[in-house]
């Protein structure tokens, strides 16, 4: 028995290699090649997608310098207008005082006229109004000097030295 566990040891076991040998040769004609062909295809697709990853990369850390670039362009733009607004609202300011300054001294003379026009006038009014007084007193004083005969010949007299003497 023991012949025959060792033939049927070497019958089964050369039946095995024979069919691991054709297993081996039929995956290697059939499945070998796709398989590999399948990983190989993965391996590209990953390589593939890792170049992808570091261009997007690369394209990111472009994108974020123009970004930053941009940005720092339109902080120094921004800086220039409000320097530029600044400047104008100064320049405005200034000019709109020295407009009020010019205009205010403008009315100030404007006002010194008319009050001396107004006192000027006031003073002409005055004059009339005394000159008036003194002819209204004048009057009645000669009215009463002349009702009297012998003051009025007096007067007369007076009158005519003061011609001669002149």
């Amino acid at each position: 028995m023991e012949k025959l566990i060792e033939q049927f040891s070497f019958g089964l076991f050369f039946w095995q290699l024979l069919l691991f040998v054709a297993l081996l040769f039929l995956l290697r004609k059939y499945a070998w090649k796709p398989i590999l062909g399948a990983v190989e295809k993965r391996e590209e697709g990953i390589k593939d997608a890792l170049d992808a990853a570091e261009a997007a990369k690369k394209e990111m850390q472009n994108v974020t310098a123009d970004s930053e670039r941009l940005l720092k362009e339109a902080r120094t733009e921004r800086d220039a207008l409000l320097k530029e607004a600044r400047e104008i609202k100064e320049s405005i300011i200034s000019e709109a005082k020295e407009q009020a300054q010019v205009e205010g001294d403008k009315i100030i003379k404007q006002a010194q006229a008319a009050i001396e026009g107004e006192r000027k006038a006031a003073v002409a009014d005055i004059k009339a109004q005394v000159a008036n007084l003194s002819i209204e007193i004048a009057e009645k004083v000669i009215k009463e000097e002349l009702s009297q005969k012998g003051k009025q010949q007096k007067l007369v007299e007076d009158m005519l030295e003061d011609i001669k003497l002149n």
